[in-house]
């Protein structure tokens, strides 16, 4: 367990750091396009899987072990110790853009643009249901010919970048918005955030219970361990 813990923390400061760090490069460059920051976050994602699936299952977000464990594909007792590798990864993460860029865009924190948490929630709520989704089918139909499944969640995110992340900053990830908001003292509405990309995870956990497929084309950390 303690190496699975130290893969989370290890995965998510990769994570938070590659993608809010381009929010923060980002800010001092006067802006990239939109299709650049997606590319960024698509890559923030897919390094950290590739090197730690095998040795945590590569949750990499508090919202995906929720939902793993919801589903009935990790036992609840993994979940604190995940969540608290992933947090405090994501801090580390956090910690090291602000250290190395400066404290510019609230450190990449995610705020609803004009405050409309109306259209924030159900974008966060809908996305993160997409990328459960695409680690369920993961999860279950193991990673494919070529691994070639290891890039669903990735480009999910990518997606949401560039879809709602003008609206709300794509978080779907609530270790990925705590992280900034804590170092930044940037909490404006953090509340949709903390709320929607759980729900939408948990919503379907209920609703995608595992299969029963040959397990020994999935990483650790997921259906194996049901008990």
């Amino acid at each position: 367990m303690p190496v699975r813990i130290a893969a989370e923390a290890a995965g998510t400061a990769l994570l938070v750091g590659i993608g809010t760090g381009t929010i923060v490069a980002s800010a001092r460059l006067g802006g990239i396009p939109l299709v650049l920051m997606a590319g960024a976050w698509f890559l923030a994602v897919a390094i950290p899987i590739r090197l730690f699936i095998r040795l945590s299952g590569a949750h990499l977000n508090p919202a995906v072990t929720l939902a793993l464990a919801g589903s009935g594909r990790i036992a609840w007792r993994e979940v604190p110790l995940y969540v608290i590798g992933q947090v405090g990864g994501a801090l580390l993460g956090s910690g090291f853009v602000l250290t190395v860029l400066g404290n510019l865009a609230r450190l990449g924190a995610t705020v609803p643009t004009d405050g409309n948490v109306l259209r924030a929630f159900p974008s966060e709520l809908a996305f993160t249901a997409a990328l459960v989704a695409a680690v369920f089918a993961l999860s279950d139909y193991g990673e494919g010919r070529g691994r070639w499944r290891i890039l669903l969640p990735p480009s999910v995110v990518a997606l949401s970048t560039y879809v709602i992340g003008p609206w709300t900053g794509s978080s779907l990830n609530p270790a990925r918005t705590l992280a900034p908001a804590l170092l930044s003292g940037t909490f404006t509405d953090v509340w949709v955030y903390l709320t929607a990309v759980p729900l939408g995870a948990l919503l379907v956990a209920l609703l995608w219970k595992p299969r029963s497929v040959d397990r020994l084309d999935r990483g650790p950390g997921r259906a194996e361990i049901s008990t």
